[in-house]
């Protein structure tokens, strides 16, 4: 496999202009889709063997603690043929100025010799904060683009966002 677009997404209760929304398909989610179509790429999602809370406030409390603790949660799975990777489209949500921990622990299981990773994240106003600077500490190795950051409540309509920065990065 040469390229893989590995995301993580939250659904539920979710934060957006205005108050809370609730989402049947995530924000991440629907950016990680977009990326997958343009450029035809498998679609892998980023899951925690245990779900994180429905409600918005209940999921910051617990991406805080494992923040804190510097937690890496077991993932349900990974996908195979990492170690053949040459591209990682890597999607996931602002939560605490960086990633979620899962996918700290994603990026721990590429091992040595990580492939060239893409950071897309999704927020409503945060950016990229920390997270390619967390990036770059856990794949020493890997080449990292610059990343692109997408308003979550405007994952939906991306598309053209999207398609400009894997155009840029040279996937389509």
């Amino acid at each position: 496999m040469k390229t893989l677009i590995a995301y993580f997404s939250h659904r539920g209760m979710n934060y957006a202009p205005g108050g809370m929304v609730e989402l049947k398909v995530g924000n991440t989610e629907r950016a990680a889709k977009a990326a997958a179509e343009l450029t035809g790429a498998p679609l892998f999602e980023i899951r925690a063997e245990r779900d994180y809370p429905f409600d918005y406030h209940e999921c910051v409390e617990v991406s805080k603690r494992e923040l804190k603790e510097n937690a890496r949660p077991a993932l349900a799975e990974l996908p195979e043929g990492l170690g053949e990777l040459e591209t990682l489209v890597l999607c996931y949500p602002c939560w605490c100025g960086t990633m979620p921990m899962p996918v700290w622990s994603f990026l721990e299981a590429l091992g040595p010799g990580a492939p060239r990773i893409l950071p897309l994240c999704t927020n409503e106003g945060s950016g990229m904060g920390r997270s390619e600077a967390d990036i770059r500490r856990l794949c020493p190795g890997a080449e990292l683009a610059k990343g692109l950051s997408v308003m979550g409540s405007a994952a939906g309509e991306a598309g053209p966002e999207i398609r400009a920065w894997l155009e840029k990065n040279r996937l389509l």
